[in-house]
């Protein structure tokens, strides 16, 4: 028989989207083809601890309570030896113990110390292969505003927004008050280098936009203010193409809230079911045609690879303004990037396989 590749899926982590990235390792971990793949669950605890998870961990939203890595289990650590892709376990008062070799990580870590970068410099270092944007692209889609900037400089159609740093809200706080006010209401106030819409306020008038700045300064010191756009809010999936084929998109979903919120939050997203996905969204065959297109140029112009979810507003006359990009979306068998490649064609087994055959095939070092 011949020998299972070895995959190393990394969740949890130090972000404020450390249960969300349980809950996606929960479903990618139950769809891996175990015939083919042997699974060495790697849990990153909230602060910061590598540690070897137990197989049954469960990995689930129950009612309100979220899922997290327990730091019990035994400390790991990667060697940065190139010649070796293993993991050492590390054990106070013992010589490490070698784990054994991994031929690729999914890195399904959301948010800051591990969709934006970091951990993806780490495997670099170690030479090891993993799925995925690089350090670069992990980097600039995790921070709004550079995003925004590298599509602004390639012609992709933004909407008006504004930056704060720290140094801005402490030194200039009142010269970006008016830059914000010049956007007009309703504005939306969002950490610069968050997901899952953690820390996003709705801002509809003057008297409320310094504690909403406040509330996300809690997340990131790091902001941006962006403009509301009336429209329908609209996700499409983009894939790396095979061999040295183009990226691919898949058919585009509208998000359709149910309940009483403002905007899409996180209580929307994952405790009350007040929201669903239409997949394909009903829009006309030329706006979806352009979505994919468009989704597809927003993966290139900042040099993904792998997979990335991007999000649009569809204007009520057909306008199409790019929000944002994740570079590892949520991935449970009901979040919306593989409910959308489902509906084009690839189910969960197998989508799961072509990011992992995607990342064995990719070469290591500069490329």
């Amino acid at each position: 028989m011949s020998k299972k590749i070895r995959v190393a899926v990394v969740f949890g982590g130090r972000s404020s989207e450390h249960a969300i990235s349980c809950v996606t390792a929960g479903g990618v971990m139950a769809a891996i083809d175990r015939d083919r793949y042997e699974v060495l669950p790697v849990g990153i605890t909230r602060d910061g601890r590598w540690v070897l998870a137990p197989e049954d961990l469960t990995l689930a939203i129950s009612g309100d309570t979220l899922p997290s890595v327990p730091g019990d289990g035994k400390a790991l650590a990667l060697p940065f030896d190139p010649d070796s892709n293993g993991l050492l376990v590390i054990e106070p008062g013992k010589v490490p113990e070698v784990l054994g070799d991994v031929d690729v990580v999914l890195p399904l870590l959301h948010g800051p110390y591990g969709e934006d970068g970091t951990i993806q410099g780490l495997l670099e270092l170690a030479n090891v292969r993993y799925v995925g944007a690089g350090v670069l692209a992990s980097a600039v889609g995790m921070d709004k505003g550079f995003m925004k900037l590298l599509w602004q400089a390639q012609g992709l159609p933004v909407g008006p927004y504004v930056i704060i740093t720290d140094r801005q809200w402490r030194l200039e706080r009142g010269a970006k008050l008016v830059e914000i006010k010049q956007l007009g209401w309703p504005v939306f106030v969002k950490p610069a280098r968050a997901g899952s819409s953690m820390g996003i306020s709705k801002v509809t008038r003057e008297e409320d936009l310094v504690a909403a700045i406040e509330a996300a300064r809690e997340h990131d010191p790091r902001l941006i203010i962006e403009a509301g756009i009336e429209g329908r809010e609209i996700e499409c999936g983009v894939l790396q193409g095979l061999g040295d084929g183009p990226a691919e998109a898949s058919l585009p979903a509208e998000v359709v809230m149910l309940g009483d919120h403002d905007f899409y939050d996180f209580s929307t997203k994952y405790l009350d079911g007040t929201s669903r996905l239409d997949i394909p969204a009903d829009l006309p065959d030329q706006v979806i045609a352009e979505l994919r297109k468009i989704a597809v140029q927003a993966f290139d112009g900042l040099g993904c690879e792998g997979l990335s979810r991007v999000d649009f507003f569809v204007t009520p006359d057909g306008g199409i303004v790019l929000n944002e990009i994740n570079t590892m979306p949520g991935f449970t068998p009901t979040s919306a990037f593989p409910q959308m490649w489902a509906a084009t064609g690839l189910s969960y087994p197998d989508l799961v396989d072509r990011l992992l055959q995607t990342a064995l095939n990719r070469p290591l070092g500069l490329r």
